[in-house]
């Protein structure tokens, strides 16, 4: 390994990532590792880790390689593996770009939750295809202090728990993951929005990321925000028949979810590549010991 790892930072609506280019995958990135790079005081620091890796050179995407060069090696802020990032494809695509890997329009990129298709767009925003969102079925409950809330389950390739509320300090400091039940729901933990109205398929959300606590933005969350309100307001569009868009604002910004009636959901924002250097390898090495 050399002594001088790239590496950038990014963000999309302040949801912020280290972005560590890899493309022949030779990186060793170990949870302790990745956790020291996303600290905030003592590394970089970042809501989680983009690992930026060509698909045929990594053991989980060779088989999505046919469809997409690119595979989004994502890692949580703690260092743990994370199924897929709303926010942070559309960053991932912002820097394959920014390296010249690709131009404006269409692309594919491979993520622990299937292949995304990806639009970036000639005014700057990117537009992500999430795919199709599943609700299990069950009743869930979230709980901050004495408060408790019933939640729609909501999968989007990772799980969430939506919980519409009166005021969004009643979701507290969101340091610790909010209580909920039954744990049978969600044995690997999950990610918890809490939901209020601001108008008209208009919402705002504050959320505790598995792995990571109290986040500015979440993009698989958002989306399942916009399922779960579809559904609460009669606009769900596999009955309806009629696309169902809401304006989702987030600590860090606001994005826009589009739910077809075929259930495809699409999400844009932005996304901003802020600053880029260099890792000291064998700094980075002590923790792979």
């Amino acid at each position: 390994m050399s002594t001088r790892i790239a590496f950038l930072k990014g963000h999309g609506t302040e949801n912020d990532f280290v972005i560590v280019p890899d493309p022949e995958n030779v990186i060793d990135l170990p949870p302790a590792a990745v956790a020291a790079l996303c600290d905030r005081r003592a590394g970089i620091g970042g809501d989680g880790l983009l690992h930026v890796v060509r698909s045929a050179a990594h053991p989980e995407a060779k088989g999505m390689a046919a469809e997409a060069e690119w595979f989004m090696d994502y890692r949580n802020g703690d260092g743990s593996i994370a199924e897929m990032c709303g926010n942070g494809v559309r960053v991932f695509a912002r820097y394959l770009q920014r390296a010249g890997h690709v131009g404006e329009g269409d692309l594919a990129v491979a993520t622990r939750g299937g292949v995304k298709t990806v639009h970036i767009d000639k005014d700057g925003d990117i537009t992500v295809g999430m795919g199709k969102a599943r609700l299990p079925e069950g009743d869930v409950t979230v709980s901050v202090g004495e408060h408790s809330w019933p939640a729609r389950n909501v999968n989007m390739g990772n799980p969430h728990a939506v919980a519409f509320v009166d005021d969004l300090a009643q979701a507290g400091d969101l340091y610790s993951p909010p209580p909920f039940s039954p744990a049978s729901a969600y044995p690997e933990g999950v990610n918890v929005e809490f939901v209020v109205d601001r108008g008209p398929r208009h919402v705002a959300l504050r959320v505790h990321e598995r792995g990571a606590g109290e986040t500015r933005s979440c993009g698989t969350g958002a989306c399942a925000v916009a399922v779960a309100a579809a559904r609460r307001d009669g606009a769900d569009p596999t009955v309806t028949g009629a696309p169902a868009t809401y304006t989702v604002d987030v600590p860090g910004g606001t994005l826009v979810i589009t739910e077809r009636p075929d259930g495809e959901i699409e999400m844009t924002g932005p996304a901003v590549i802020v600053a880029e250097g260099e890792i000291d390898a064998e700094w980075l090495e002590t923790f792979a010991r």
